[in-house]
């Protein structure tokens, strides 16, 4: 999720990959971050290897523009990130799809519903316990 200090705004930023994330992956993703975000942008991530990656590191140190701050260790409910799963989640309860192509058309049908209404994206920051202001 990206926060827009100036609009105000919420974007979501989102890739679903059919294989496990590697470094290179998190690397990709960063540079779509920095081809569509102007200023600084500052990372909350939780302490999952693969943020702590060597080639994500790497990167990290080449882009001055990213700046990373992390979650304290076991604390989900600080990530906004949990609900936008959490509202997928609902958006798929009860469903058993017949193949991979179906779950994916599914989770990107959840997926762009969130991302097309701001007061979804708010309530899932607004849903953390992240000292937020409003």
């Amino acid at each position: 999720m990206a926060v827009s200090p100036k609009r105000r705004r919420v974007a979501l930023y989102l890739r679903c990959r059919p294989h496990s994330f590697s470094g290179l992956d998190i690397e990709a993703f960063l540079r779509h971050l920095l081809r569509h975000l102007r200023g600084p942008i500052d990372l909350l991530w939780d302490r999952g290897p693969i943020h702590r990656r060597r080639e994500v590191r790497a990167f990290l140190a080449a882009h001055p523009r990213l700046r990373t701050h992390y979650f304290p260790a076991y604390a989900p409910e600080l990530n906004p990130a949990e609900y936008v799963w959490a509202q997928a989640d609902h958006e798929l309860a009860n469903g058993a799809p017949d193949d991979l192509g179906e779950l994916r058309a599914r989770l990107t049908d959840a997926t762009h519903r969130l991302r097309r209404s701001q007061h979804l994206l708010w309530s899932c920051i607004y849903a953390s316990k992240l000292p937020w202001t409003r």
